[in-house]
C-alpha cells in the first residue's frame, strides 16, 4: 500500500518527534492465549438459549453493551452491564435469548455496541448520552481515551451493520473527541455489531497445491465485475458476481486470486459525488473490523448475508481449483490518526479499539499522547502487544477456518515485525514475541511440497526506521520482491540512466538466492511482479513517463503516488509499448519464484497513467471485459505464456538452480550465456556495458517434457545476434515466442506442437532491441 485514504472525513497524519525506547520484559503484559481461547465477541451457546458478550479491556472501569432492534437511526432498547474477570481482563455478560425477545422486543437480528468508561472518564451515575458527567480529560498520562458518548464496534464482531458514515449520517464529528465533539452521542449513527448464529455454508475443498506452483491474480472484488455486462446487473461488484468469474480465471490459468481488502472498511459512500473523490476509499486499506466481510460487496446485505455469500464465492473458486488469498491490513486501522477538527483543535475518532483500550491496540509515543506512525495513515497498530496479537491471529484463523481462505498478503508487513510497543519502532526478525513469528508458528505455513496450511505473503516494507525488509522476513514467509520489480524495470526502461548489472538480473531471474538462499528459504519465497495495484498497470508502465493523477473524474484526481516509477513511454511508439508489456510479462512467467499479475494486465488494462487509484471507485478503475483485437491478442499471449509455465516444472524449481551463481562455475541445472554462445563469467556479469544475457535450463533435471529451455533477453537499444547452445542429443531448438514487434497477433506464443524450428547448436538468432526469446529443445 502506498497511499490509503484517511477515513471519510479526510483525517491527516501528524508527525511527532519521539524517543525510541525498547520495551523490557517486565513491561510486557501476560503471556498470549491460544487461538480463540478467550471466546471474545457475541456468541450464541450451542443450544441457542443464551447470547454471550465478551470484550477485552485492561483499563476500563465500566463496560456496558447497548442492544438495538435496528442498525441505524434508533435508540437502544436495552443496556446490560458487563462484569470483569480480573485474571483475563475480559468483560462479559450472558443474556437469555428469551429475555432478548420477550423483554427487549428484539425478535430479529440483534444489533449491539459497547460504551466504556475509564480513568480519563470515570463512571458517574448522572451520566446520560450526550452529557459530560464524569469527564476528566480526552486523554490521560497513560494514554487512555475512554468516552461513553461514543458507541464502539466490537473488535470481534462477525459482521457490522453499516459504515460509520452514511447518507443519513454525514457528520463524522459525532465520533470525535475534543471540546467541540466529545459530548456528541454517536449511538444512532454508529456502526452496530451483529450477533450471528453459526453458519453452515460450505467453502468446498481447499486446494493443497504447493505455493511454488501458483500463478497469483491480484484484483479488487468490486472492480472484478462492476463493469462486466456478462454478470447480472444487480450482482456486479459483489461476491456473488465474483463467483461467476471463477471459470474464466481458471481458463486464463490463474491458480490463486488475491483480493484487495475485503474486511469491513468505510466505503459505502463512495461515488456519492464524483466531483469530490478525495475521501473515497476504493482500495479498502482502512479496516474497521477484522472479522466481518465487507457488506458493500454483498448482493445479500441482510444480517449474515455477506458471510454466506463470501463462503459461496470461495466454494466456486475452490471448485475451479483456485485458491483464495486476501489482502489484510494489521498495521493500522480505520479509526485513523489525529486530525484537525472544525474548531482547529487536534481530535481523534473513537469507533472501536481506541475507545476500549488505546495503549493495548495502538503503538503510542513515549508520553502516550500520540500515535507512533510507520504507515503514513494514522499510526501503528500495536503488533507487539499479546492481546492485539491475539486479535490478529484469531481473525486470521477465522478467515482460514470459517471463511475458507487459503492464504494472506499482509499490507506493510514490517510493522508486524516491531519488537517494541511505545515510543519506538524496530523490526527484528529474531524476536520470538513479535507478530510475524507468532503468525508463522500458530498458523502453520503450507509445506514446500503442498498440503494443508496457509500461504503467508509479506509486503516487506513500511515507512521509516529499518522497515524496508525485502529478504528480511523469517522462514515461514514469502515476500513481494520489490527488488525484482525495480531491477527489471530499470533494465527495461532506464538503459544508461539507472544501471543494473547482468549479475543482478541473473539473480532475479533465478529466484533471488541472494535474498532468500542465505536463510534457508527457496525461490518460491520470492513473489515476482512487475506491477501491482499500487502503481501503474502493466500497460501504463510502458506508456507513461510520469504519473497522471490530476485528471478529472473518472480518471482522477488522486493525491500521492510514487514519483519514481522507473517507467518509460518507449518513445511514444505504441507497438514498442506493446512489445515492452509482452517482455515484462515474460520476465515474470519465466523466472524462478511465484508470479503475480494484476487484474486486467492480461489484456493491457490502463488506468490512463494514474498510479494511485486508491480513491477512484469509478468505471475507469474497474476491469473491463470487452476486448479490442489488440487486447484479445495480448490476452491470448498471457494465457499461453501462463500455460507454458504450468507445463514446465523446470520453471518452478523447489530449490535454487544448481550452478546459478553467475561466477563461471560448472553448471548443471542452469547455465548462463553471452550472446556469442560462450558461458558468461564474472567479468561479463559485472560489466556495466553488458545488456544481453541468455540462459539454458536442463529440463531433464526436473522431469520436464522439454529436455532444455532457452531464454534470451536483449536489453540493448539495437538488435543482437545470439548463438544458440547445445539443445541435447538429437534435439533442435524451436521457438515458443519472441516478444519483438514483428511477432504480434493471436499466435505470438505458439501452442504446443506449433513451435517454429530455429535450428541446432551454433545457430545464430537476431533478437530485436529490448526483446525476449523463448525456445524449447525438441
Amino acid at each position: 500500500m502506498r497511499k490509503a485514504v484517511q477515513w471519510w472525513n479526510g483525517l491527516n497524519s501528524r508527525g511527532v518527534a519521539m524517543l525510541c525506547l525498547a520495551l523490557s520484559a517486565a513491561q510486557m503484559p501476560a503471556a498470549r492465549a491460544a487461538i480463540d481461547a478467550q471466546q471474545l465477541g457475541a456468541r450464541y451457546d450451542a443450544a441457542q438459549t443464551n447470547l454471550n458478550f465478551r470484550v477485552y479491556s485492561s483499563r476500563a472501569s465500566r463496560v456496558e453493551v447497548f442492544l438495538y432492534k435496528q442498525a441505524t437511526g434508533a435508540q437502544e432498547v436495552a443496556r446490560v452491564l458487563l462484569s470483569k474477570d480480573a485474571a483475563s481482563q475480559v468483560w462479559s455478560a450472558s443474556v437469555p435469548v428469551a429475555t432478548i425477545k420477550n423483554s427487549y422486543g428484539i425478535t430479529g437480528t440483534v444489533y449491539y455496541g459497547y460504551r466504556a468508561w475509564g480513568p480519563n472518564w470515570p463512571y458517574n451515575a448522572a451520566w446520560t448520552k450526550g452529557s459530560a458527567s464524569g469527564f476528566v480529560s480526552d486523554v490521560d498520562a497513560t494514554g487512555n481515551r475512554f468516552n461513553p458518548n461514543k458507541l464502539l464496534i466490537d473488535p470481534y464482531a462477525r459482521e457490522i451493520s453499516q459504515d460509520p458514515g452514511t447518507a443519513a449520517c454525514t457528520d463524522g464529528t459525532v465520533y470525535a473527541t475534543g471540546a467541540s465533539h466529545r459530548n456528541k452521542d454517536s449511538g444512532p449513527c454508529a456502526s452496530k455489531s451483529i450477533a450471528l448464529p453459526a453458519d453452515t455454508t460450505s467453502v468446498g475443498s481447499k486446494p493443497t497445491r504447493a505455493f511454488k506452483d501458483e500463478v497469483i491474480y491480484e484484483v479488487h472484488v468490486r472492480g472484478l465485475t462492476r463493469n462486466d455486462d456478462s454478470v447480472p446487473a444487480a450482482e456486479r461488484g459483489t461476491y456473488k458476481g465474483a463467483a461467476r468469474k471463477a471459470a474464466a480465471l481458471a481458463a486464463l490459468g490463474v491458480t490463486a486470486v488475491e483480493f484487495l481488502p475485503v474486511q469491513e472498511t468505510q466505503n459505502d459512500q463512495n461515488d456519492v459525488d464524483p466531483n469530490s473523490t478525495a475521501d473515497d476509499n476504493y482500495w479498502g486499506y482502512m479496516t474497521l473490523n477484522y472479522f466481518a466481510p465487507d457488506r458493500r460487496y454483498a448482493f445479500d446485505k441482510s444480517a449474515g448475508g455477506p458471510t454466506r455469500e463470501w463462503k459461496a464465492m470461495v466454494k466456486a473458486y475452490h471448485d475451479a481449483g483456485i485458491k483464495i488469498y486476501i489482502d489484510v491490513v494489521y498495521n493500522h486501522t480505520g479509526e485513523g490518526g489525529p486530525w484537525s477538527g472544525t474548531d482547529g483543535k487536534t481530535v481523534y475518532n473513537l469507533l472501536s479499539f481506541r475507545g476500549l483500550d488505546n495503549p493495548t491496540y495502538y503503538s503510542l509515543s513515549a508520553d502516550y499522547q500520540y500515535p507512533w506512525d510507520n504507515t503514513g495513515v494514522g499510526g501503528n497498530y500495536n503488533t507487539r502487544h499479546p492481546i492485539a496479537q491475539n486479535l490478529i491471529v484469531d481473525s486470521l484463523a477465522y478467515w482460514r477456518d470459517a471463511l475458507g481462505v487459503d492464504g494472506f498478503r499482509f499490507d506493510l508487513a514490517s510493522v508486524l515485525g516491531n519488537s517494541c510497543q511505545h515510543g519506538c519502532f524496530n523490526f527484528d526478525r529474531n524476536d520470538s514475541g513479535n507478530a510475524i513469528n507468532r503468525i508463522g508458528a500458530e498458523l502453520p505455513p503450507r509445506p514446500a511440497a503442498g498440503g494443508a496450511g496457509v500461504d503467508l505473503i509479506a509486503e516487506p516494507w513500511a515507512i521509516g526506521g529499518n522497515s524496508y525488509q525485502v529478504g528480511g522476513f523469517p522462514a515461514a514467509w514469502a515476500e513481494w520482491n520489490g527488488l525484482y520489480r525495480d531491477a527489471l524495470r530499470k533494465k527495461q526502461n532506464k538503459l544508461g540512466a539507472e544501471p543494473v548489472t547482468l549479475g543482478t538480473l541473473a539473480s532475479r531471474f533465478a529466484g533471488s538466492s541472494d535474498l532468500y538462499g542465505d536463510d534457508g528459504r527457496k525461490p518460491w519465497h520470492s513473489v515476482n511482479f512487475m506491477v501491482a495495484h499500487d502503481g501503474f498497470t502493466l500497460n501504463d508502465l510502458y506508456a507513461y513517463n510520469s504519473k497522471q493523477n490530476n485528471q478529472p473524474w473518472p480518471y482522477g484526481p488522486s493525491d500521492g503516488g510514487e514519483d519514481h516509477n522507473i517507467s518509460w513511454d518507449q518513445g511514444g511508439v505504441v507497438a514498442e509499448q506493446r512489445k515492452a508489456a509482452r517482455t515484462g510479462l515474460a520476465f515474470v512467467m519465466l523466472s524462478a519464484g511465484v508470479p503475480m499479475i494484476t487484474g486486467g494486465d492480461e489484456a493491457l488494462r490502463t488506468q490512463f497513467g494514474n498510479n494511485n487509484t486508491y480513491n477512484l471507485d469509478s468505471a475507469a478503475n474497474w476491469l473491463y471485459w470487452t476486448r479490442s483485437a489488440i487486447e484479445a491478442d495480448h490476452e491470448t499471449y498471457s494465457k499461453r505464456l501462463i500455460a507454458f509455465r504450468k507445463a514446465h516444472p523446470a520453471l518452478r524449481p523447489a530449490g535454487f538452480y544448481s550452478g546459478s551463481d553467475g561466477n563461471g562455475n560448472v553448471m548443471e541445472q542452469l547455465r548462463w550465456f553471452k550472446p556469442d554462445g560462450a558461458q558468461a563469467d564474472a567479468a561479463y556479469f559485472n560489466g556495466s556495458d553488458n545488456h544481453a544475457l541468455a540462459w539454458r535450463i536442463d529440463g531433464s533435471e526436473f522431469g520436464d517434457s522439454a529436455s532444455a529451455i532457452y531464454v534470451a533477453y536483449n536489453g540493448w537499444s539495437g538488435a543482437v545476434n545470439f548463438v544458440l547452445p547445445w539443445p541435447g542429443i538429437g534435439k533442435q531448438w524451436y521457438r515458443v515466442t519472441d516478444t519483438a514487434t514483428w511477432n504480434e497477433g493471436p499466435n505470438a506464443v505458439a501452442v504446443p506442437g506449433g513451435e517454429t524450428l530455429i535450428g541446432a547448436e551454433n545457430t545464430s538468432y537476431s533478437l530485436q532491441a529490448r526483446s525476449l526469446l523463448l525456445l524449447i529443445a525438441k
